[in-house]
């Protein structure tokens, strides 16, 4: 028998599990991905717990259920053979033992009843199929029928059997084996890997939004670039992001050559993932270039040229959302601005005028530090000069916009003369010309030529409205 590992098996379900499967004449064991962390100690405590059993894991749950004392309501998925109960704040999902046969254009397999050791062989890595007894007899004690404690302590990322199956059977296995690598910093086996790129166009029967699921993952790891260099040099990504790989590549014109913006996109990820854990921010980051592959030209005055990168990348941001089926809702509208406005404060940080920054703190509204610590984070010169400097000049931006702000009040602000007042005093109906007033008004707050404040603001629409010929009743 392989050394006990009682120590992992500390949360008082356990005990309940014994119980209820010495009750039911059934064997259990606590399998994936519970094993897998206890043994790396990684410190974040399980949420989740999944519990196989010879027999049906769904019987075992209600049995499980019985005996806790708070009686726990158990949530069934007959289609699947599952069934799932919280104790305290862990969820807890019970499945049978079981062996599965695919067809090749779906993901979901036929399934039967099997044995522990078929239950195994189905599990996507090795470091995956590790399993811990429940049962009185060999309770705590460790059944690894692949070697996955040993590819745990090398870092390795493999399949139980040939991963050409594996990913072909079940493709979002390739998405996450390179989550898992990206996540526990894990080298991908060579095979394992070659099977990735083999097998690549089998990701198309996966849906959008189970792709998403394992990107938001890759995207909140720790170094997202990781995984991202694993998508594209596998080519998945290109199936699914095609608009990141278009940024690939280095091209030169009469001796001139631009940076590889595919590359520079994910150290910009990089960086900002040391800063935020906010998701949508790291969207903003990995999508705040991809206008660039369309806005591309070379001029022989200047060089290489991506004129409007920004407004384009920007409008890319919605049909890309929406192919993915990600939420097309204030999430992506946020990310839209942060693409548009992305380019606005390294401008701003050349010449830091008043107007600029009011022009700024305007357009960004509260997303104004999120918009700033992105800039900061697309600083990714290797020049210790420019880099200092860079940063010296996005302080004085900060220090500006703090300036401006208490001074001018002009974040989310709405300009003092309304539609309706312009309709009142010089009684008119819904024309042009009521809003030409009011850009005109807005326009002379955020320039400085009046401050943010009623009377002076009704005094210039005033003089705005003669020269429209228009007179106050």
């Amino acid at each position: 028998m392989q050394r006990d590992y009682k120590e992992a098996l500390t949360e008082d379900i356990f005990k309940y599990i014994t119980e209820a499967s010495e009750l039911l004449k059934l064997e259990s064991y606590v399998i994936g991905g519970f094993v897998r962390d206890f043994l790396l100690q990684r410190k974040k405590s399980a949420k989740d717990i999944d519990i196989v059993a010879v027999g049906s894991g769904i019987k075992l749950a209600q049995k499980v259920a019985e005996l806790l004392p708070n009686k726990p309501k158990v949530q069934i998925f007959k289609t699947y053979g599952t069934a799932m109960l919280r104790f305290e704040d862990v969820e807890i999902e019970f499945v049978g033992a079981r062996k599965e046969s695919y067809t090749s254009n779906s993901r979901n397999p036929e399934v039967e009843a099997g044995t522990l050791e078929e239950d195994q062989n189905r599990r996507d890595f090795t470091i995956n199929a590790l399993a811990i007894s429940l049962n009185k007899s060999t309770y705590g004690a460790m059944l690894d029928p692949f070697g996955g404690i040993e590819d745990l302590k090398r870092g390795i990322i493999k399949t139980p059997l040939d991963p050409n199956v594996t990913y072909s059977d079940d493709p979002l296995r390739m998405m996450r084996a390179i989550r898992f690598a990206t996540q526990l910093d894990f080298k991908i086996e060579q095979n394992s890997l070659d099977a990735i790129a083999k097998n690549a166009h089998r990701i198309d029967i996966i849906t959008r939004e189970r792709i998403v699921d394992e990107l938001h993952k890759i995207l909140l790891s720790t170094k997202p670039s990781k995984g991202f260099v694993l998508l594209e040099k596998t080519g998945l990504l290109k199936r699914f992001l095609p608009e990141l790989v278009a940024l690939k590549g280095i091209d030169e014109v009469q001796g001139q050559k631009h940076k590889d913006n595919f590359y520079h996109t994910l150290e910009v990820v990089d960086n900002i993932s040391k800063k935020t854990d906010d998701l949508w921010l790291r969207w903003s980051a990995l999508l705040h270039d991809i206008g660039k592959a369309p806005t591309k030209r070379f001029d022989k005055k200047i060089g290489w040229t991506f004129h409007a990168h920004e407004f384009v990348g920007s409008k890319m941001v919605y049909k890309l959302f929406k192919r993915l089926k990600m939420p097309l809702n204030d999430k992506m509208k946020y990310v839209q601005k942060l693409v548009l406005l992305s380019s606005r404060p390294v401008i701003l940080a050349e010449e830091v005028t008043d107007s600029a920054v009011r022009r700024l703190i305007f357009d960004a509204g509260d997303d104004i530090e999120d918009l700033m610590i992105h800039c900061e984070a697309d600083i990714t010169t290797k020049n210790a000069k420019k880099f200092k400097q860079y940063h010296n000049n996005f302080k004085l931006v900060r220090q500006k916009i703090k300036e401006v702000e208490e001074r001018d009040r002009v974040r989310n602000f709405q300009p003092p003369i309304s539609g309706e007042l312009i309709m009142e005093t010089f009684n008119l109906k819904p024309c042009r010309e009521i809003g030409v007033l009011k850009e005109a008004v807005k326009e002379a707050i955020l320039e400085g030529e009046i401050k943010n404040d009623f009377e002076e603001a009704y005094q210039y629409m005033l003089v705005k409205a003669e020269d429209l010929g228009l007179k106050k009743i």
